[in-house]
């Protein structure tokens, strides 16, 4: 990949990663003012709301920062089997849209529960969003912290390449020979 382009990828992984790690702190603060607010207009408003924004924030983000990864994984010499810490991150980032996806149907039922107007507050309140929001803190927290510190690990793929790097650049150029008539 182009260095030029390489940066832009760069750019647009970093971007939706950091952007899907603040959309995750925004949906915990969303959590906590749903568990602890005393006005019920503000505990079923936000249930009402998070799905939506699931919909138009963590989705989209969580599957940017998953393409753009790969992308950026296959584009540089890192690659994306020669090392641990990047098959870490790939799987993190699999599982965690994964779960995202499955729990949208959670914050659907949240939301109906809400606009159930008849519903007591104390059932319209959930722990389940603050508890999936601080796991996915701590896991895209991990992802970053994979992705800073890159530790060390070659993958059994990454050594194979790396031993095919080496002997092609040791072994001699053969000189052309004339061939007899």
């Amino acid at each position: 990949m182009p260095p030029r382009l390489r940066k832009l990828a760069l750019i647009v992984h970093v971007t939706s990663s950091v952007g899907w790690l603040g959309a995750v702190v925004a949906f915990l603060a969303l959590a906590v003012i749903g568990m602890t607010s005393r006005d019920p207009e503000t505990v079923r408003g936000v249930y009402l709301v998070m799905e939506p924004a699931a919909w138009y924030t963590l989705v989209p983000l969580a599957l940017a920062a998953l393409l753009t990864g790969i992308v950026q994984s296959l584009g540089t010499p890192w690659g994306l089997f020669r090392h641990y810490w990047i098959l870490f991150k790939l799987l993190i980032n699999v599982v965690a849209t994964v779960v995202l996806l499955i729990y949208i149907g959670t914050f659907k039922s949240m939301a109906a529960r809400a606009a159930d107007l008849g519903a007591e507050l104390s059932s319209v309140r959930d722990f389940s969003p603050v508890l999936h929001s601080v796991l996915a803190l701590a896991v895209l927290l991990l992802a970053m912290v994979l992705a800073v510190y890159k530790p060390r690990g070659v993958t059994p793929y990454g050594l194979r390449k790396q031993d095919s790097q080496r002997e092609s650049r040791s072994a001699p150029r053969s000189m052309s020979v004339p061939q007899e008539k």
